[in-house]
């Protein structure tokens, strides 16, 4: 007895399942659907805020370049002068 009753609750839970069926589809379209479109204004607005951000970045930069490459300028010669003043180590000698 248990496993006709089982069996009928299966067909029955079927038988809702296919009845719905058009319901959940719908459903799901609907929701694929709305989620691209969030999607697709999602990815334009992050694109929109990265270039905006470059665009400030690079004003930055240009708007300080008359101090910053003078300052990189004499960092690289002051490197390149102590560079030049260090004297080589010596190989390291391998004991034999």
């Amino acid at each position: 007895m248990k496993t006709f009753l089982k069996i009928s609750l299966i067909v029955v839970l079927s038988l809702l399942a296919l009845k719905f069926l058009p319901l959940v589809l719908v459903g799901a379209i609907a929701g694929l659907l709305i989620a691209a479109v969030l999607g697709v204004v999602g990815v334009s607005l992050l694109a929109a805020l990265l270039a905006a951000l470059l665009a400030v970045a690079l004003g930055l930069a240009f708007a300080l370049s008359p101090i910053w490459i003078p300052v990189l300028i004499v960092m690289g010669a002051i490197s390149l002068y102590k560079k030049l003043g260090d004297t080589p180590a010596a190989p390291p000698v391998i004991a034999a």
